[in-house]
């Protein structure tokens, strides 16, 4: 199967400029990246793509046993970076995608010049024996994962707005649940459970490319302690404290996310 076409990639901004990946979370899309692409595109090479089972990719190339884990996921990264054949690009991965970009970089690290972890998180589960804090209970997440099973589209609407935050705003928690709904509830179930039940909290300090991690203030989804964690995991990583509230800053804040993502890529070639 072509993987351009898999992904439903699309690759727009200067020919020939440092290349810049994007990759989205959960339930959403490459339309997601939308309002940043304009900054990005001016100065780099943009790469855009669904992950399987989201948005317009190839739904048939789905299947529980390659994507019932995030390492399925990276393989399909991975086979994008090869087949474009555009050097090493500095991959930014939103929340979820975060983890898939840490796990790519550490399995083939050649393939990247850097890492922008966007509100990015290990492990959403709090661990009272490390004192790692998640966010999110065991119990929390159980109860989670059974609403979403039970009512997909009514959890969608319920949770939309606390994964977006602004509640000012209420046009972006609309366009996350319009979001959510557009994708498959099978395929959510599964997806979710890859997002909410994995832990690579082990998997941080493999990484050796430079790497950002942007952090979201008031994130009801990666809290800050979260990111704090992360970048002291990882190696020589940054940390950035964006003014963003809430867990897509992409959509909240585009301005200040492409210019975060553009200042970094710029710099880590």
């Amino acid at each position: 199967m072509d993987v351009r076409s898999r992904n439903h990639v699309t690759v727009t901004g200067r020919a020939g400029a440092p290349v810049v990946m994007l990759a989205h979370g959960f339930g959403c899309d490459q339309n997601l990246w939308r309002l940043v692409v304009p900054a990005l595109e001016r100065d780099f090479t943009v790469v855009l793509f669904d992950h399987v089972g989201s948005g317009r990719s190839q739904l048939s190339a789905w299947s529980r046993e390659r994507h019932g884990s995030l390492d399925g996921y990276v393989d399909d990264v991975l086979e994008l970076c090869r087949e474009l054949a555009l050097g090493p690009v500095t991959f930014v991965g939103h929340s979820v995608s975060a983890m898939m970009g840490v796990l790519a970089a550490a399995r083939e690290p050649d393939a990247f010049s850097g890492l922008v972890l966007l509100a990015p998180s290990p492990c959403f589960v709090d661990d009272p024996a490390t004192g790692y804090r998640g966010g999110f209970s065991a119990e929390d997440i159980d109860e989670l994962l059974e609403s979403l099973d039970a009512n997909y589209l009514g959890w969608s609407g319920a949770m939309a707005p606390v994964i977006m935050g602004n509640a000012g705003r209420p046009e972006l928690a609309e366009e996350l649940t319009n979001s959510f709904c557009r994708t498959d509830p099978a395929i959510a179930r599964v997806f979710a459970r890859v997002t909410f039940l994995s832990d690579n909290r082990a998997d941080l300090a493999a990484v050796r490319v430079p790497t950002l991690v942007a952090q979201c203030s008031l994130d009801a989804i990666a809290p800050p302690e979260v990111g704090a964690y992360v970048h002291a995991q990882i190696p020589g990583s940054e940390l950035l404290m964006l003014n963003a509230t809430g867990h897509c800053p992409q959509l909240a804040a585009p301005e200040e996310t492409a210019a975060a993502i553009a200042a970094f890529a710029g710099t880590a070639r």
